[in-house]
């Protein structure tokens, strides 16, 4: 089930921000498939619910893979996006996510480093241990929070922003996420998605200079549930 204007999953909304639980499946920004995407869903709430007339404005702060759930930060005013495309930049964001993994890690808890290299025709990336030409260094920090008979939940902190980085550094360890066929798990889910969820975001509001720490529910999801 995709988003639509009624049913948006709202994690936070002020004059300058708003703050949604992306459903997997949804596309933050327009792209070749030409589905309606989540920005576009979000300015007809908002032009609903605010009465606007004419043309919403709202800046696309980051993005997530269409298979990911999450959360997504969308910017209402040009200088608040300005102000949170500032802090990406300067990695003030912090960013926290849940995967479901088969092939629980070696390790309890560690820092994963690779070099990832993005191939634009398969939309795919590939990690190397080694630098390599055309590769961006790549850093995660990873530590387990509970295991299942079939799998197991991670915690995962990034420090970098790279194509597909977490899928592809999770897949490079032997541990791909449930349902990420692309990264070499078995099999997919039935809806499509897969298994990594944006959990949790904290940031200084760009506008009002206090604290702003938002964490969202999982998907209703039986492997989820198995955690929660």
């Amino acid at each position: 089930m995709h988003s639509t204007a009624e049913n948006l999953k709202i994690l936070y909304e002020d004059n300058h921000l708003i703050i949604i639980n992306k459903r997997t499946g949804d596309i933050v920004q327009g792209d070749k498939t030409g589905d309606k995407p989540l920005s576009e869903v979000v300015k007809a709430y908002i032009s609903k619910k605010y009465h606007k007339p004419g043309k919403v404005f709202l800046g696309v702060v980051h993005r997530l893979d269409r298979p990911t759930s999450g959360i997504v930060i969308f910017a209402k005013t040009s200088k608040a996006l300005e102000r949170l495309n500032k802090m990406l930049r300067e990695k003030t964001i912090k960013k926290t996510y849940w995967a479901v993994v088969k092939n629980t890690p070696g390790k309890e808890k560690d820092t994963l480093i690779h070099y990832l290299k993005k191939n634009p025709k398969n939309n795919k990336s590939t990690a190397f241990t080694q630098k390599t030409e055309g590769a961006k260094r790549a850093v995660l920090h990873y530590k387990t929070l509970k295991k299942t008979e079939n799998y197991t939940l991670l915690e995962i902190d990034l420090e970098t922003g790279r194509h597909h980085q977490i899928r592809c550094q999770l897949s490079k360890i032997g541990s791909p996420i449930k349902g990420d066929l692309k990264y070499g798990f078995n099999r997919s889910n039935k809806d499509g998605g897969i298994h990594l969820h944006a959990r949790k975001i904290s940031f200084i509001h760009p506008v009002k200079r206090e604290e702003i720490s938002v964490t969202a529910p999982v998907p209703e999801k039986v492997v989820w549930r198995l955690f929660i």
